[in-house]
């Protein structure tokens, strides 16, 4: 975990505004996210083998090296897989989706929390209380907004998050940055009348979740 931090805040793309690195928990799984894409020339594949290193920020990549943080250039992938398979674990997973780099390790960080949830879930259901199911906060958030605009707090109050910081972060800030959701007020984001609603490109993307039919 510490390894793919170190790398997320490196190869992080500290352009836009609404990037950011998060350590996301589940039952099932832990998520590191990094705002930005894998450098010209790196695939997502490569990173489970020997490849070139090519810090996005080299600056930030040299204060690592030089105070032992980051010992071999193009290796901290292949020894995170190598200290998983010594004990006993699933490699990591890496994934580029929706602007950012996701490492994900599995592991069942609660017994039965996710085969629970799926057992309990009910065809009846309304897309809120669908979207208190699911573990994907980008797609939690959409199924809430598939009922019509709803505000800042109508949403944490839908998801049941009262930490505003952990909303922005993993929930607001990333489906505005895919172009999934949109303010009903863009000249005023910070107004206190402002709401948000799915953009069409969101509706495809929640159907492509196995989301609820918006249409």
């Amino acid at each position: 975990l510490r390894e793919i931090l170190l790398n997320a805040v490196m190869h992080r793309d500290y352009s836009h505004y609404s990037g950011y690195v998060a350590i996301v928990v589940f039952d099932d799984r832990i998520e590191i996210r990094s705002f930005g894409r894998l450098p010209n020339g790196i695939t997502v594949k490569q990173l489970s083998g020997r490849h070139d290193s090519k810090p996005t920020n080299p600056l930030i990549a040299a204060a690592f090296h030089r105070t032992g943080a980051v010992e071999v250039w193009g290796r901290g992938t292949n020894r995170v897989i190598e200290m998983c398979e010594k004990h006993g674990a699933p490699p990591p997973v890496f994934e580029e989706k929706q602007g950012f780099l996701v490492v994900t390790f599995r592991a069942p960080l609660v017994a039965g929390g996710a085969a629970e949830a799926l057992e309990v879930q009910s065809e009846a259901q309304s897309p809120t209380q669908s979207a208190t199911q699911s573990t994907d906060p980008v797609e939690r958030l959409l199924t809430c907004l598939s009922e019509g605009e709803m505000s800042s707090g109508e949403l944490r109050s839908a998801l049941r998050i009262r930490h505003r910081p952990t909303f922005r972060a993993n929930y607001l800030h990333p489906a505005l940055a895919a172009g999934w959701i949109e303010y009903t007020l863009p000249d005023k984001p910070n107004s206190r009348l402002q709401k948000y609603r799915l953009t069409p490109e969101g509706e495809k993307a929640l159907k492509g979740r196995g989301g609820e039919d918006v249409e």
